[in-house]
């Protein structure tokens, strides 16, 4: 409750001893109406701070674990108090308060889901990821929550603006423990970047928030047709306003993939491509941070994360054409590519964040720079079988470099009549360049290969300010903003031959979120939401470098620098039950969409070149439902499904385009706690016959199973996994568009067994007698 004059009262709590208090809860009780209500924790200096009306008295009501119940008085013209708390004589120690901790549920617009129960089955943040309910990774690394559009990351609220690959890479170096919670943001409001057009997952990293020096270590093996092996350890430590953590992570890792394609590029003659590449890796990972409580208002950060990756591959590609009406081989050749790489990427971010008063106004600031470097070494060379001829050989190397730097000013601010409003403005600027020599030999002569070797300079400027309101009327929540945002995009190609392009443009993009309580059903309360949302996809720097990149004898990729950015318009009304997401319905409208296309050489049939157009408008419809048992006693599940169609209207190779598909997706998750100290999990999804841009996929699936037990009075965790275990997560494929006709196979090192041992440590006294709770969720 907000009055229009107000005054300081500061309350000071501590020990016998005059040790500090930390994590009391305080309740203010205005003594001449006993229905207003103030509440507040204590901070590590045992101090809560509340804005009182002048003239009032008011009963205060302390709790704390460990501690016998404080009653005082707080009289009218007091500014500080300092109370002395009495320790509570009951042992504690046996006590385990069983929480009703949901996996997932909803918080106003974004879905919360708690990656506790499946860390504990999980060898990095990637496969965390693969194994949410709802969320669904490609082969690619691309992240998609609602539409066929992939999602865009973040990482402790800032995007990552790197390719599907290098996240995914970030993503399997984080260690599984290291995140708090994922955010998902289907229909993000205009405080995100408008770019998020299949919606924002947010991955917040753990910090410190243990009182004392606490931390885990672990360690693991999996085992596919290769293996995989990891250690860590994560250090917490907090106290006297100061908090530290540090992760450590090292992962030896190797999988493979094979693709199987066959392509008719002629009526009487087909290509069959059978590719097998194997993706040995090293990392080391370090993620560290520092906070500051510098007063009971202003809070100062540092985190960042620093990785070395040593990602190797090594591909053999057999090729055969075949005349189809005989069967006859025409022609037999072998191509293998050996890729030695380094990738260096480091992260720095430091965040302010000022409480302007005691009921939520704030001010925070986050300055962040990225950077992500490649070197690399190929070897390439072609064996010709049939008909035998000298082979060819080459080799190159390259190397690639990107600077990203944001920064961004956030103001909420509550005003009278229950409004919150929220204005900000962003800026970030991005550098990128590459540099790639090429060489080829035959006959042992070894010349400059002119279609491999390029160098590219990219630099991208995007400024942003948005401005929204919420207000709450009665049981129904009013939020709506709008979102500004300049961008500014320039690329030039400087070898083989001189090419540029330039975007400069200004865009706006509204936002509106309707939440209101429909019922309460048998003590459940239960709410629907309504959303609108206008967004932005741009293409990325390499969608747009029109220099020909060399696959194979038979393909080669190239950017299209007239690629114009796609809009979005995204309805969706969804309904949930106590915070607990239960169904949803939304429609994407999308026009200018632009995608992965392959076309036939013009000047060579028998070689087809990848790019990316614009097609045209796209409609997509999409519901969802979920269901759960909460997590009360010994078992709980939560199963849902997905259902998307998309339509796409254009042009095609210069031919009308009219394309129609619609699939399924289901996924769940099970946790069984067999005694006090074993649990045992499955989860699992299944998606039926669908598409992947124009692709239409054969139904594929897998289904994970683990069991984990406690030792050591709790502190050792066992963890024995089953990834995959039916070895059903591959598809076959099948492309129709246009004069392109192909159809084949994609799988990869899924199949998986493992084990896991993680031992929790720490010097917790004060926790333990304190205001901690020993939370125990079923599914530990």
């Amino acid at each position: 409750m907000v009055w229009s004059q107000t005054n300081s009262v500061s309350i000071r709590l501590q020990e016998m001893n005059r040790q500090p208090i930390v994590g009391a809860t305080l309740r203010l009780t205005d003594r001449a109406d006993t229905t207003r209500h103030l509440y507040a924790l204590s901070d590590t200096a045992g101090t809560a701070a509340f804005r009182v009306t002048p003239g009032k008295n008011y009963g205060l009501l302390v709790t704390s674990v460990g501690y016998k119940p404080l009653r005082k008085l707080i009289q009218s013209g007091q500014t500080s108090v300092t109370f002395t708390m009495e320790q509570d004589n009951v042992t504690l120690q046996s006590v385990s308060v069983v929480a009703a901790k949901p996996l997932v549920k909803q918080e106003d617009d974004k879905t919360i889901v708690d990656p506790e129960p499946i860390a504990a089955t999980s060898t990095s943040a990637y496969e965390i990821m693969e194994k949410t309910p709802g969320v669904f990774l490609d082969p690619d690394g691309n992240v998609y929550l609602s539409s066929t559009t992939p999602a865009t990351i973040y990482i402790n609220g800032r995007e990552q603006k790197m390719s599907a690959a290098d996240i995914a890479s970030i993503l399997k170096s984080l260690p599984p423990n290291s995140i708090e919670r994922i955010e998902i943001l289907r229909t993000p409001s205009a405080r995100y970047d408008a770019s998020g057009t299949g919606g924002v997952v947010n991955i917040v990293l753990k910090k410190g928030v243990k009182l004392g020096l606490t931390g885990s270590v672990n360690a693991g093996v999996n085992q596919g047709r290769f293996g995989n092996q990891f250690a860590g350890v994560n250090l917490n430590n907090t106290q006297n306003g100061r908090t530290m953590y540090l992760n450590l992570n090292y992962t030896n890792r190797n999988t493979y993939e094979q693709v199987q394609s066959n392509r008719r590029f002629a009526p009487d003659t087909a290509l069959t491509q059978d590719a097998y590449t194997t993706y040995p890796a090293q990392i080391a990972y370090v993620g560290y941070g520092v906070g500051f409580e510098l007063s009971r208002k202003w809070d100062l950060n540092f985190d960042g994360r620093f990785s070395w990756n040593q990602a190797n591959s090594e591909a053999s590609n057999e090729n055969r054409i075949r005349q189809l009406s005989t069967g006859r081989l025409l022609s037999d050749n072998l191509n293998e590519v050996n890729n030695r790489n380094r990738i260096l990427s480091f992260s720095q971010g430091v965040t302010t964040r000022l409480k302007l008063d005691t009921v939520g106004s704030e001010l925070t600031t986050d300055v962040s720079y990225n950077f992500i470097g490649t070197r690399g070494l190929q070897d390439f060379s072609t064996r010709y079988l049939q008909p035998e001829r000298p082979g060819t050989l080459g080799d190159g190397s390259f190397t690639n470099r990107r600077h990203l730097l944001a920064a961004q000013v956030d103001l909420k601010y509550k005003l009278p009549a229950a409004i919150t409003l929220e204005s900000g403005v962003k800026t970030t600027v991005q550098n990128f360049s590459s540099d790639a020599a090429y060489f080829t030999g035959v006959n042992e002569t070894r010349q400059p290969d002119r279609n491999r070797t390029n160098r590219f300079d990219y630099r991208e400027n995007i400024n942003a300010a948005y401005v929204q309101a919420s207000r709450l009327f009665g049981s129904i929540l009013l939020k709506g903003g709008v979102r500004l945002e300049n961008t500014n995009m320039n690329g030039q190609q400087r070898i083989p031959a001189d090419t540029s392009f330039r975007i400069n443009r200004t865009d706006l993009f509204p936002y509106v979120y309707l939440s209101r309580r429909v019922a309460k059903i048998a003590g459940y309360e239960l709410r629907s939401y309504l959303v609108y949302r206008r967004s932005i996809t741009r293409p990325a720097y390499d969608y747009l470098n029109p220099f020909a990149r060399y696959v194979d004898q038979y393909l080669y990729e190239t950017g299209n620098p007239a690629l114009r950015p796609q809009f979005t318009d995204n309805y969706e009304a969804n309904i949930s039950v106590e915070e607990r997401p239960i169904f949803a319905l939304g429609r994407n409208y999308t026009r200018d969409i632009f995608t992965n296309v392959v076309y036939q050489d013009p000047a060579n049939r028998s070689i087809a070149y990848r790019t990316y157009d614009n097609l045209g408008v796209n409609r997509e419809t999409y519901f969802r439902i979920l269901g759960a048992i909460p997590p009360i006693n010994r078992y709980f599940f939560v199963v849902g499904a997905q259902y998307n169609h998309n339509e796409y209207t254009g042009v095609y190779e210069n031919s009308p385009l009219n394309f129609s598909r619609g699939s399924w997706s289901f996924f769940t998750f099970h946790s069984f706690k067999i005694d006090k100290r074993s649990t045992a999990t499955m989860n699992g999804f299944f998606r039926t016959r669908g598409q992947l841009q124009f692709y239409e996929l054969s139904n594929f699936g897998a289904l994970n199973l683990s069991v984990n037990r406690k030792f050591m009075d709790d502190k050792l965790m066992v963890t024995l996994t089953a990834n995959d275990l039916l070895f059903t997560n591959y598809y076959e494929f099948v492309l129709k568009q246009g004069s392109v006709t192909a159809d084949g196979l994609r799988r990869n090192d899924t199949r998986r067994f493992g084990l896991t041992l993680r031992y929790n440590f720490g010097l917790r006294k004060r926790e333990e007698r304190m205001n901690m709770f020993n939370v125990e969720p079923p599914t530990q």
